[in-house]
């Protein structure tokens, strides 16, 4: 077996000491979503989602108007899914361009605020709200741009939050190691999720999350055994033939980005822009990833640091360990 090269060794390991701390479902990106769509001149339709907190609970998130506007009619609200989700509808003399809007509760929470408004000639203004910027006021004409780069921040802060998904990139690391392989193998990966992620977000494939979120810990176990099996000299097809593996765990892995895209929530009418720009974030969260994992090597040598002997079997079992764990978890809450 190629084993992952030294100077990545100890930057590998300092991810898994960190596993122990990781909550069973690993994906902790959820932002609320506030869509705000002109329908007059004076009259918008407001969609707030927030996050739910299980037991009939959601996140204290709460949206504050501009004084000198109201709701027009009875608001309707209730859960759907994961999510609160409250409509209405508001009046203001005049539009709301140039109006002060706040979202309160988001120093409490570790959550922030994917927002769209969409002004009747189909303009859209889409920005991004957190515990430092929780107000944003209405632009008269926005523009494209922030689609770009509020997707392309979550895409990178979705990848590198999600410890299954570095799990998997890592594993496949350890078992491919660098030069040729580690190229095709990373890039069978990304081609393949680029293509669920893509066709589940446009509806052209329909698969239920929770199984799914099984399969992706199920497939880092299956990652961690061919490590261990590549270690006692009796090598599988995963170690032979990387890429072909990393293609088909890639398409489960879209899926899980789709379904995390999906409760983020995509500007309507700008789909297209958002989900390339996700998927960008995405891969460009993932080379973060495995470039730090390289880079950090050169420094820890020049502090003297080495990773220990048969680390590459003790890396495999804290992978799998934590990957079992996630598939039990999973598993329970179908």
């Amino acid at each position: 077996m190629t084993s992952l090269r030294p100077r990545a060794a100890a930057a590998g390991l300092a991810l898994l000491a960190l596993i122990g701390a990781a909550p069973a479902a690993a994906h902790e990106v959820r932002p609320a979503y506030l869509e705000i769509v002109q329908q007059g001149a004076e009259t918008y339709d407001v969609l707030f989602k927030v996050p739910a907190a299980g037991g009939g609970l959601r996140f204290g998130l709460y949206l504050t108007l501009p004084e000198d506007a109201e709701v027009v009619g009875a608001k309707r609200s209730g859960f759907s899914g994961r999510a609160h989700v409250e409509r209405f509808q508001v009046r203001r003399a005049g539009g709301l361009a140039g109006a002060r809007l706040r979202v309160d509760g988001l120093s409490q929470t570790r959550t922030d605020v994917l927002v769209r408004v969409a002004r009747a000639d189909g303009a859209a203004q889409v920005l991004r709200l957190t515990p430092d910027v929780p107000a944003f006021t209405v632009e008269a004409a926005p523009g494209a741009g922030a689609v770009v780069r509020t997707y392309l921040a979550l895409g990178v802060e979705h990848i590198l939050l999600g410890l299954d998904h570095l799990l998997f990139v890592l594993g496949l690391l350890i078992l491919v190691g660098g030069g040729g392989r580690l190229f095709w193998t990373i890039s069978a990966f990304t081609l393949a999720h680029s293509l669920t992620l893509a066709a589940a977000t446009l509806g052209f494939v329909a698969v239920a999350p929770q199984p799914v979120e099984a399969i992706i810990a199920l497939s880092i176990v299956f990652v961690a055994v061919e490590i261990l099996h590549a270690r006692r000299g009796s090598p599988g097809l995963s170690a032979r033939m990387p890429w072909l593996m990393a293609f088909a765990f890639g398409l489960l892995h879209g899926v899980g980005f789709a379904g995390a895209l999906g409760e983020i929530g995509l500007p309507h009418g700008q789909i297209p822009l958002a989900l390339l720009a996700f998927n960008a974030g995405v891969e460009v969260g993932q080379l973060l990833f495995v470039g730090a994992l390289f880079a950090l090597g050169p420094l820890l040598r020049r502090l003297a640091v080495s990773p220990p002997a048969g680390w590459p079997a003790a890396a495999a079992y804290g992978i799998g360990g934590a990957a079992s764990f996630w598939l039990l978890d999973r598993v329970l809450a179908f």
